[in-house]
C-alpha cells in the first residue's frame, strides 16, 4: 500500500486531497508545515509527497532538498502544488528534485490524471 503526504497549511486543500487520494490502495497523511512534514518523513518516508509551493515556514525548494536528503534509498515522488502557473517556480522545484506540479484548486480527475502522467499512482 502506498503512502502519500499532503503538506499544506490549508485544511481545505488537505481535506480535498485526502478525500480524492485516500482509499484501499493509498494511505494519506497530512502536515501543516515543512518542519512537521520533515519530522514525519524522518520517522516513516511516504512514497509520494504533495507540497504547497508557499509553505509558512520554509521554501518548497528547501523542503524538497531536505526531504530527499533524509534517506538516499527511499526517495519519494514529490509534486508541488501552486495557485498559478509559474515556470520559474516549477523549474526551481524540479531542480531541487520535484517530479511535477499541480494547480490549485484541483479536482479528482485533474489530480488523478497528473499522478498517472507521472506514473506515481494508478
Amino acid at each position: 500500500m502506498k503512502r502519500c503526504m499532503i503538506v499544506d497549511d490549508s485544511s481545505v486543500i488537505r481535506k480535498v486531497a485526502k478525500r480524492i487520494l485516500g482509499g484501499p490502495e493509498m494511505i494519506v497523511i497530512e502536515a501543516v508545515s515543512g518542519v512537521e512534514a520533515l519530522s514525519m518523513c524522518e520517522a516513516d518516508m511516504p512514497d509520494i509527497i504533495v507540497v504547497d509551493m508557499s509553505l509558512p515556514d520554509m521554501t518548497a525548494e528547501d523542503f524538497i532538498r531536505q526531504a530527499l536528503a533524509i534517506d538516499e534509498r527511499e526517495r519519494p515522488n514529490i509534486v508541488i502544488c501552486m495557485t498559478e502557473f509559474d515556470v520559474g517556480s516549477i523549474m526551481r522545484a524540479k531542480r531541487a528534485g520535484a517530479r511535477g506540479y499541480i494547480l490549485k484548486p484541483f479536482n479528482r480527475p485533474q489530480l488523478l490524471e497528473r499522478f498517472r502522467e507521472m506514473q506515481i499512482a494508478a
